[in-house]
């Protein structure tokens, strides 16, 4: 006797509904898919209990007949498919036929629709999957679709379901999702009675974000600009990341309108944000994908949260290099907001020409010699002209281990200071001889002069890596190293990328190993624990890639290059810290994602002193 057979209809559905409608949030989704498939721009949310007593959804789409009304019920039956490679091509968010049959299955379910060109609508009543009842009806254009006593019939399932206040917010977070993927409908949801979200139409995408977010800055606008010959396209809209929280899920994904949780995407919008974002902060806002349907493939999860691309990294290349040029573009108006506002003539102080600055300063003299090919722009202004590899090399080491911090800005001496002043900003003290505190019009500004250094630097190092070598120079008197056996063969598998760093060192034999330069910008500490420090990163990649790996070792030769906490800056030391943050390209975040300024208006102050 054959032990294969067919199973039951009834029974078959009921295991598709345990692959689609995993708990009263995939009820949701499903119809709210079906609604947008139907050209609907206005969708009424109404849930009772958790959502398994009453899910019911009202759209103004273009409705269905009769008969329409009656194959949605059967397993496969679809209007989105019409041939073998339309599933290849899907442009639409429902397209297997199998959310109202498998939500039947386990509910007690009615529809009434109606197309606007007829005169009544239908209305269909089942019971766990058996239709009892269809007739004309009176009814608006559009479709209705109740949900009732969801898994009544498979307690099993019920049990296996959330807190009521934990199901609530999967719907919750489920309507949210589709009201920021289609900014053009409108949304309302009520929960037991009482409206908890409404989203009018004419609330765009950023509207929407900020109330949901609770955020009232800016956000960071990602555009990779008009789709290029391959048709794929990047928008959206990101939380600035010195605003991120500790908390994962606030990043929303979206491939052609579809709601999807996708790790390479999120991963790509990371690595677009590294060193911008400090470890442990996840990225918040909304990230789109468009591109041709027959490049992305959905039919790779039953319920549909997953895609597959046709070209995986280069979508991961594209959304990581739009939301890093996103964050470059952002430099110009926060540059403007800080350096360029007007002052006016009765607010701005008298600035003097007389003084002469002091004799240590962030800009080396001007090179006598002709530049050598390698030699960089000065590390410590921009505008300075190159010089050879040796003076760079001398300047940043008097930088480093000679200069005197002469104390605080304004010399007691002197009754009448100058005004330190770039373009618009005026500098008026500092705290903690870390933080420089400056005037632009009414608004407050603080600096981060450690951070701010070490950007600088640090785009800077990147600069003379990528065009073949970080200037370096020689010890007076070389440091004689004695490794591992693991440390030195390090050495010499990665000789080359230590040399194109600025280490200058050659084997001593065995595993002792001569150290005769170090990179320019090494401060003044052991050039032994730096070589050292970067040798055990070559050792320890983590699995990470060579980026990161290249990053971080930039990053730590340009921290311990930088400015300390506790080192005073004259007023020509902060001035021309300052006019490198107007010239830079990228000034807003140390590498390490720690925001370089603060801005803070009239009305941020006068809430801390209850004046509002």
């Amino acid at each position: 006797m054959a032990k294969i057979r067919i199973l039951p209809e009834h029974l078959a559905n009921q295991i598709a509904a345990g692959e689609v409608v995993e708990r009263p949030a995939s009820v949701v989704k499903e119809l709210l898919e079906n609604s947008l498939d139907a050209g609907a721009d206005r969708i009424e949310v109404e849930i009772e209990g958790s959502g398994t007593r009453l899910i019911r959804i009202a759209d103004n789409g273009e409705g269905m007949d009769e008969d329409d009304v009656l194959m949605s019920f059967e397993r496969h039956g679809t209007s989105k498919i019409t041939k073998d490679e339309s599933v290849f091509e899907v442009t639409s968010l429902g397209f297997r036929g199998e959310a109202i049959p498998s939500i039947a299955s386990v509910s007690i379910m009615s529809i009434v629709s109606r197309r606007r060109e007829d005169e009544l609508g239908t209305a269909a009543y089942s019971s766990f999957g058996s239709i009892k009842k269809v007739h004309e009806t009176g009814a608006a254009a559009g479709t209705i679709i109740e949900v009732k006593n969801l898994f009544g019939n498979t307690p099993a399932r019920k049990k296996f379901l959330r807190t009521a206040r934990t199901e609530l917010s999967h719907i919750d977070d489920t309507l949210k999702s589709y009201a920021l993927a289609r900014p053009d409908v409108a949304f309302s949801l009520s929960v037991n009675g009482r409206q908890t979200i409404h989203f009018d139409q004419d609330m765009d995408l950023a509207q929407r974000l900020a109330q949901l977010l609770k955020f009232k800055d800016p956000f960071i606008k990602v555009d990779s600009g008009p789709p290029g010959p391959d048709g794929v396209r990047v928008s959206g809209l990101l939380v600035p990341p010195e605003s991120t929280q500790p908390v994962a899920a606030r990043l929303r994904l979206f491939v052609n309108n579809r709601v999807i949780k996708d790790r390479l995407l999120g991963h790509a919008v990371n690595e677009g944000l590294r060193s911008f974002m400090l470890k442990g902060r996840y990225p918040a806002g909304v990230i789109r994908l468009d591109l041709p349907p027959e490049s992305v493939d959905v039919n790779v999860h039953p319920a549909k949260h997953e895609v597959r691309f046709k070209d995986s990294r280069s979508i991961h290349r594209l959304v990581s290099s739009a939301v890093r040029e996103a964050m470059l573009a952002s430099q110009q108006p926060l540059r403007e907001h800080i350096f360029s506002q007007a002052v006016s003539a009765e607010s701005a102080p008298e600035h003097r020409h007389d003084v002469q600055p002091p004799a240590h300063d962030f800009r080396p003299p001007p090179a006598a010699a002709p530049p050598h090919p390698l030699a960089q722009k000065s590390i410590y202004n921009a505008s300075s002209p190159p010089a050879p590899p040796h003076g760079l090399a001398e300047e940043a080491q008097n930088f480093a281990a000679n200069r005197r911090f002469d104390g605080p800005l304004s010399p007691p001496e002197d009754p009448h200071p100058p005004a330190v002043q770039v373009e618009n900003l005026i500098v008026v003290g500092s705290f903690h001889d870390l933080y420089i505190f400056c005037r632009n019009g009414n608004n407050l500004i603080v600096i981060d002069q450690h951070a701010a250094h070490e950007r600088l630097l640090y785009e800077d190092l990147k600069k003379q890596y990528l065009q073949g070598r970080i200037a370096s120079q020689n010890l007076l008197f070389p440091v004689t190293l004695e490794l591992t056996v693991y440390q030195s063969q390090l050495v010499e598998a990665n000789l080359d990328q230590l040399e194109a760093m600025g280490f200058s060192i050659r084997d001593f034999g065995a595993t002792t190993w001569v150290l005769s330069g170090v990179p320019a910008l090494a401060g003044s500490g052991s050039p032994q624990e730096l070589f050292l420090e970067i040798l055990g990163r070559f050792g320890s990649e983590g699995g990470r890639g060579s980026g990161d790996r290249l990053e971080y070792i930039l990053s730590t030769m340009a921290c311990k290059a930088a400015v300390k906490s506790g080192d005073a800056l004259s007023d020509s030391e902060i001035k021309a810290l300052l006019e490198r943050m107007v010239r830079a390209d990228l000034f807003s975040h140390c590498p390490h994602g720690r925001p370089v300024v603060k801005v803070f208006n009239p009305g941020d102050i006068k809430k801390w002193f209850q004046r509002t």
